[in-house]
């Protein structure tokens, strides 16, 4: 493992520095030092872009009458000359080029599809790591409580290996408690996950989970993501952002534990407002950790008890990494037996279970494996028909 960057930031190892590939370097420059200024968010930027012609190099060197042209307030304005000056582009470039961190920008190819539809896209991500095609279309989110029962772990564990397994990508924020436990679930069961961070990747938070963050760059199974340029840190109104781009990220959110003020809810609360699903697993009535997934469901949010209902909602039983998944993981002796006792006419699981020799936790296991493989599927109350 690398030494670590000042502020406990990742190291270089095992990532990989990437220019814009629709762009030159100078106009790549000028990118990223607008993300480092305060106060030009999305919308000023493509203000500025439309204004200069899609010339952010233009836009920086403007002056105060072309930037108010453009659209910018006063106050802004002042803000930005002010910041300007001790700005240097192809500095921070060069930065990011020495730390080996990629660059996504609004131009770019593979700036992830589902967070380019959403309002406020960041126009800059930075990364540590690799995206996958399948990180780009296939995550879900998982997220909830820093203080997690025994049961938010055991409830965290499932969902997110079996989603692994499922050739999902585990998408969440690093934090501590439920994040950091569907993180490890993921690369556990050989899957992939991504962490979105409220700082520069030169500042992981909480520093007790850098080498988590070194794990998911190392093994090759993922990446840090965020929007924040290199040197801010993780203080309180980043967090917001960070929960904004969980979301946006993936087809929807899973909270599997949540207290009633958790950030969790931020998070599934954008992903409502970006048009994502929002599944929460009940928790019990007396359990401070349920309350929050309780009023999710209460609200709209979809129950779910097993990484079924969620796939199924989703409508994600035909995904092409289930062909793959069933000639990697060939079919065992459960499986054949409870082929035998499945068709494409409905059956309980109850009447399964009492028909085949094997014992209940056996069956569920095994029907969980085979749904992920895309083999059989739920069709409502607990039945099951054979896909293949």
């Amino acid at each position: 493992m690398g030494k670590k960057q000042r502020g406990n930031g990742v190291s270089d190892a095992a990532a990989h520095y990437y220019p814009a590939d629709t762009m030159s370097l100078t106009e790549l420059a000028h990118w990223i030092a607008f993300s480092r200024v305060t106060g030009i968010g999305p919308v000023r930027f493509r203000l500025l872009l439309t204004a200069f012609h899609g010339d952010a190099a233009a836009a920086w060197k403007g002056n105060e009458k072309e930037l108010a042209q453009a659209g910018l307030e006063e106050k802004i304005i002042a803000r930005f000359l002010h910041q300007r000056a001790s700005i240097v582009p192809e500095r921070e470039l060069e930065r990011l080029e020495k730390l080996k961190i990629s660059v996504i920008t609004w131009k770019d190819s593979d700036y992830p599809p589902l967070l380019r539809k959403i309002e406020y896209a960041p126009p800059v991500l930075y990364m540590c790591g690799m995206l996958t095609e399948d990180d780009r279309h296939y995550a879900l989110a998982i997220v909830g409580t820093r203080r997690m029962s025994v049961y938010g772990r055991q409830v965290t564990e499932r969902f997110a290996a079996e989603l692994a397994r499922g050739k999902i990508t585990i998408v969440s924020g690093l934090a501590l408690g439920v994040d950091t436990v569907a993180h490890l679930s993921a690369l556990d069961a050989g899957g992939r996950t991504l962490a979105v961070i409220a700082s520069g990747l030169d500042y992981i938070y909480p520093a007790a989970n850098y080498s988590l963050a070194q794990r998911i760059i190392e093994s090759g199974q993922g990446a840090l993501i965020t929007p924040f340029p290199l040197g801010v840190k993780p203080e309180k109104g980043n967090f917001p952002a960070r929960n904004h781009i969980i979301s946006a990220l993936t087809l929807g959110v899973l909270v599997t534990e949540a207290p009633p003020q958790s950030g969790a809810l931020i998070t599934a609360g954008s992903a409502l407002d970006q048009g994502r699903e929002v599944f929460a697993v009940p928790g019990g009535i007396f359990s401070p950790g349920g309350a929050g997934v309780n009023k999710l469901i209460q609200d709209g949010a979809h129950p779910v008890t097993s990484v079924t209902d969620i796939l199924e909602h989703l409508n994600l039983f035909m995904l092409p990494a289930q062909v793959e998944a069933q000639a990697v993981l060939p079919e065992n002796a459960e499986e054949r037996t409870l082929l035998q006792h499945l068709s494409h006419e409905p059956h309980h699981i109850d009447e399964i279970t009492r028909e085949v020799d094997l014992p209940a936790h056996l069956v569920a296991s095994t029907r969980t494996m085979m749904e992920l493989k895309g083999m059989v599927r739920q069709v409502g109350g607990m039945q099951y028909v054979l896909v293949r």
